[in-house]
Parts: structure tokens; sequence; C-alpha cells
């Protein structure tokens, strides 16, 4: 009769991958017993970026002095969603738990390796002494089993663990695929902002040059009625000595009022606009 125990060595890491190698032993010829190997790859992180900027139009040629609104170039306050950082820490707080039964799960293993060994030291004691074979065959064949069983019920435990992991992963995949598409759309949603701020400030410069506009046509026509209405004095003081009664046309007068509604008119529809 003879056993033979073969044993290996198994490292745990809490912070990457854990694996344990597998032992074997044989009794007699046709008897061997051999656990299987175990290795669990981390999780992964993942982070996200995200930016924006935006850029104002240049000033128009010919104006002095410009005003402009300091509330438009005031910076866009937007805030992340805290549902996600609380889900996030759920997730570390699962993977936390599973992380600590699968621990257990190599606690339970090194007990059993422990316990082979101690029957590994029985055995050479017993060869020593030579005792007869009859019982011990019996008693190591029903520890054998035992542990047999212990195994198997560990190996299931061991692939209930994988599933639940490979779960987890997944949802972890999810909830990046979700967070991705909200940067994705707050990004979006900065660059319309900033197309929307040009037009703004475009539109803010067109007003400013209307208006420059507009009270340079104000001056020009106010100018011209002075012009007139002097050139209409000297015309009555040319006049007057002559017997002659001439009724005086006020209808360019009346033009002017006309055009100067006109241009208020026109300006006060862009200004609506």
């Amino acid at each position: 009769m003879s056993i033979r125990v073969t044993q290996k060595s198994y490292k745990v890491s809490t912070s990457g991958p854990r694996a344990f190698s597998s032992r074997s032993y044989t009794s007699g010829p046709g008897s061997r017993i051999s656990s299987s190997s175990f290795s669990r790859v981390g999780s992964s992180n993942f982070r996200g970026g995200l930016g924006g900027g935006y850029g104002g139009a240049s000033g128009m040629g010919g104006i002095t002095a410009v005003t402009v609104n300091q509330s438009l170039l005031s910076p866009l306050v937007l805030e992340v969603d805290p549902n996600i950082q609380a889900v996030r820490t759920q997730e570390k707080e699962q993977i936390k738990t599973l992380n600590n039964k699968f621990a257990s799960f190599i606690d339970k293993v090194r007990f059993l390796e422990q316990q082979n060994k101690m029957l590994e030291t029985k055995w050479s004691l017993l060869q020593q002494q030579k005792t007869a074979r009859s019982n011990m065959d019996n008693m190591f064949e029903s520890y054998i089993n035992n542990l047999r069983r212990q195994l198997e019920t560990l190996g299931q435990e061991k692939l209930k663990l994988e599933a639940e992991l490979g779960n987890m992963q997944g949802l972890v995949e999810d909830f990046k695929n979700k967070y991705e598409d909200e940067i994705n759309k707050r990004t979006e949603m900065e660059n319309e902002f900033v197309l929307i701020k040009k037009d703004v400030d475009e539109a803010y410069m067109n007003k400013v040059e209307l208006e420059s506009r507009l009270e340079g046509l104000t001056d020009e026509i106010n100018f011209l009625r002075q012009l007139y209405e002097e050139e209409i004095r000297e015309l009555q003081s040319q006049i007057s000595d002559t017997s002659v009664v001439l009724s005086m046309d006020n209808s360019r007068s009346l033009d002017m009022d006309s055009i100067i509604a006109e241009v208020k008119a026109q300006y006060e529809d862009i200004a609506n606009r």
C-alpha cells in the first residue's frame, strides 16, 4: 500500500487577481484525489471626461463704444446627477461583499489543506510504526470521502460566486455606458449653448449698429430740416418787397415727418425681433 500527497502553493491578493493551485494525493494504485484550480480577475475602473468652451463674436468696424451684457458672459453651471455617485457606492459595497465571501472560501480551502497535511504526517508515522492496514484504510477512505464532499460543496459555492461576480460586472458595464451617454448629451447641450450665445451676440451687435445708424439719420434729418427752414426764411426776406403773394407749399415738411416715422417703425420692428 502506498499513498502519495502532492501540495502546491497558492496566493491570495486583496487588491488584484486571486488564485490558488490544485493539490492531489494518491492512495494505492487505483485511487487518486485532486482538486481543481481557481482564479479570479479583479474589476476594472473607468473615468469620463467632459469639457466645453465658447467664443464670442468680433466687433463691427466704425463703432466707437459697445456695451456688452455681462450676464451673457457668465460661465454655465452644470452639476452631475448625485444618483450616479450613490449607484457607484452601492456597486463597490456589493463587490466588497463578494470579495469577503471569496476570502472565506479561501480560508476554508486553507483549512482543508492543513487537515491534509496533518493526515500526511499521521500517515508517515503509521508507515514508520508498520501499523496494520485493515482499520486505517477504512478510516482514511472515510476521511477522504468526507474531504471530497467538502471540495464538491466548495466548488459549487465557487461557481455561484463566479456567477454573481459576472452579474455585477455586467451591471457595472451597463452603468458605465449610461454614464458615457449622459456625458455625450451634456457635451451636445454645451455646444448648442455656445451656438445660441453666438447668435445672441450677433443680434446684440446688429442692434447697436442699427441704433447708431438711426441716430445718424436723425441728426441728418434735423440738419436738413434746419437748412430747409433757413432757405425758406431767406426766400421770404427776398420777396418781402414785392407785391406778389406767394403760397408756400409745406409738403416737404410733411415728407420729412413721414421719413422719420418710417425709420422709427423699421427700428422698432428690428428691435422686436
